[in-house]
């Protein structure tokens, strides 16, 4: 199993920045599909999950109205789609899969499979 996360960089805030999650080794569309993020000294929070077929969409209280999470099964790839960004985004993103789609409930307990994270940098 694998989940490669990309996309991170240093961005000014205000700007946008797209995160993909490539995965291999499991039947992506049985998953539902998130991502987390962790700042430095903080402990690693849910930002966004999909269900496996995209119909349904979570999003922390932080990540509402800015972020957009999505996912194309025929490219076993998840997406995030991060707007209007601000310093306080600054943090390792990292993508998950769940196969029961409990990410927006039960957080990193109910993460099967961690991607490795990229870096996402916001300057003020």
């Amino acid at each position: 199993v694998q989940l490669q996360a990309s996309g991170g960089g240093l961005v000014q805030a205000g700007d946008s920045l797209r995160l993909s999650c490539a995965a291999s080794g499991f039947t992506f569309s049985d998953y539902g599909m998130g991502w987390f993020r962790q700042a430095t000294g903080k402990e690693r929070e849910f930002v966004a999950a999909v269900t496996w077929s995209g119909g349904s969409t979570y999003y922390s209280d932080s990540a509402k109205g800015r972020f957009t999470i999505s996912r194309d099964n025929a490219r076993n790839t998840a997406y995030l789609q991060m707007n209007s960004l601000k310093p306080e985004d600054t943090a390792t993103y990292y993508c998950a899969a769940d196969f029961v789609c409990v990410l927006a409930t039960m957080g990193t307990y109910g993460v099967d499979y961690w991607g490795k994270g990229t870096q996402v940098t916001v300057s003020s």
